[in-house]
């Protein structure tokens, strides 16, 4: 199963990284400019609209839920690639020199997921898509209180830990969903 999932995994993220491409050749690197209290709330609007069609049951924008969650993964990778970046003042960046720094969000994601994932025994197939839509929730505001606390914790993990979470979430999100 473990192998299943790595497939799917490869799978999700190429799609997302290909989203994210095309995007980067549209707009640049405009996403630079924001703090990552931005791309939290970003993220928050995402998963927000994810959680507000799951209640209703219908929807007005024809979006596809799917979207959202690759959303909520890009902009993850984004606060990663931003963390990387804090020092830089370079706001423009190419796809090529953009590549190296998304791949290895991801792969250090990845090595995250598959060791939780020998723990748990992959306990989030069991899952319900609304419950992990709720879990980015409550790890998004997780991620907003440990900024507006500057970055400290006593003895939680740090947002770095929490975007790798939002991102493994929103991937099996994807795989339940058949998206």
């Amino acid at each position: 199963m473990i192998e299943k999932t790595a497939q799917e995994y490869k799978e999700i993220i190429a799609r997302c990284k290909a989203l994210f491409d095309k995007k980067t050749r549209d707009y640049g690197t405009a996403w630079r400019i924001l703090r990552l209290p931005s791309i939290t709330d970003q993220i928050f609007i995402k998963a927000q609209r994810i959680r507000s069609i799951q209640e209703k049951g219908v929807q007005k924008v024809d979006d596809p839920i799917s979207d959202e969650f690759v959303a909520i993964i890009n902009y993850c990778i984004m606060a990663l690639i931003q963390m990387q970046l804090a020092d830089s003042s370079s706001l423009e960046m190419t796809v090529e020199e953009l590549e190296p720094l998304y791949d290895g969000a991801v792969n250090e994601t990845f090595n995250l997921l598959q060791n939780k994932n020998h723990d748990y025994g992959e306990a989030w197939r069991d899952m319900r898509v609304t419950s992990i839509t709720d879990i980015i929730l409550m790890k998004l505001l997780r991620v907003k209180q440990i900024e507006d606390n500057q970055g400290k914790t006593l003895v939680s993990e740090g947002v770095k830990a929490n975007y790798q979470d939002m991102i493994n979430y929103a991937v099996f999100a994807m795989i339940l969903s058949k998206a």
